[in-house]
């Protein structure tokens, strides 16, 4: 797969570590969704796939997969989610565009949701919009990719921060891959941090 060149970046400041390639079927990920994927998002799942960040933020999977413990989180529902949010903030009168041309690709423990708006026939040019829970405004569009808002939310380069909470801490950052973390979670785990956790374990689905 060709580097990257925002997702190079963005791994420099958070390692892929304990990331996983996804093994994305993109050309059925394309048929459901109508649609190509961004670049950066077809490099992400390559490199890092889906999974959280710090605990606190979430990438999401572009069709569902099974999980090892509970279904990890894919782009439909929140996708829905976000549609749903669109029209009870009032439709076009607070964002003019096709609501069918809003899709998630990421969640924040703040209830954001992290979204392209996809009216450019070329996903590299689908600038991200923030569906804000405690925003200052419900919508906002920031004209980056997927990989390059990250690495600006995560380096702290926003004068205003475009989401609800702070899930960095000034330096460290931690990705986990979903499969990780239920494997963690099921070995009596934090799922985050891999230390010994007396609440996590197996319990029926």
């Amino acid at each position: 797969m060709t580097e990257n060149v925002a997702v190079k970046a963005l791994e420099q400041i958070m390692p892929a570590t304990h990331g996983a390639d996804e093994d994305i079927d993109w050309p059925a990920a394309e048929a459901v969704w109508g649609t190509r994927f961004p670049s950066d998002f077809i490099a992400f799942m390559g490199r890092f796939g889906s999974g959280s960040i710090n605990g606190e933020a979430g990438i999401l999977l572009p069709l569902p997969k099974p999980g090892l413990q509970w279904a990890p989180a894919e782009m439909a529902e929140e996708t829905e989610n976000a549609r749903q949010v669109w029209e009870a903030e009032g439709g076009r009168a607070a964002l003019d565009v096709d609501p069918g041309s809003i899709i998630a690709w990421g969640v924040t423990g703040g209830s954001d949701i992290l979204c392209w708006l996809t009216d450019d026939p070329d996903p590299d040019r689908w600038p991200v919009l923030v569906v804000g829970r405690h925003t200052a405004d419900p919508f906002a569009l920031y004209p980056y990719g997927m990989a390059e808002f990250l690495y600006r939310l995560c380096s702290d380069e926003f004068d205003v921060s475009p989401v609800s909470i702070t899930f960095w801490d000034g330096g460290h950052l931690s990705f986990v891959h979903w499969r990780k973390a239920q494997r963690r979670w099921q070995e009596g785990r934090n799922p985050e941090t891999g230390e010994p956790d007396p609440y996590a374990g197996d319990f029926a689905d």
